[in-house]
C-alpha cells in the first residue's frame, strides 16, 4: 500500500515543543481510478509530530502492520 501526502502547516507542540503538521490530502498513489483521495480516513485536524507517525496511524486505521504502509510527501 502507498499514499502520498501534502501537509498543511500545523502548530507548536506544548509537549515537545517541535512543529507539528495536519493532512492536507492523502491519496493512494497504487489505485486507477479518481476515488484515490482517502483523506476521509483520518481525522484532517490532528496534528501529526512525523510522517512516522501518519504511517502508524494509517496501519492502524488499515488493519495492517506500520511495514506495509508506504507514505511519501507530496513534492
Amino acid at each position: 500500500m502507498k499514499f502520498e501526502f501534502r501537509r498543511q502547516d500545523g502548530a507548536i507542540s506544548p509537549v515537545t515543543n517541535a512543529a507539528t503538521f495536519r493532512v492536507g490530502s492523502l491519496v493512494d498513489t497504487q489505485a486507477r481510478s479518481p476515488q484515490a483521495d482517502l483523506s476521509h480516513l483520518i481525522d484532517a485536524s490532528y496534528e501529526y509530530h512525523s510522517p512516522r507517525e501518519l504511517r502508524w496511524h494509517l496501519a492502524d486505521r488499515l488493519g495492517v502492520t506500520p511495514a506495509v504502509v508506504g507514505l511519501q510527501e507530496a513534492a
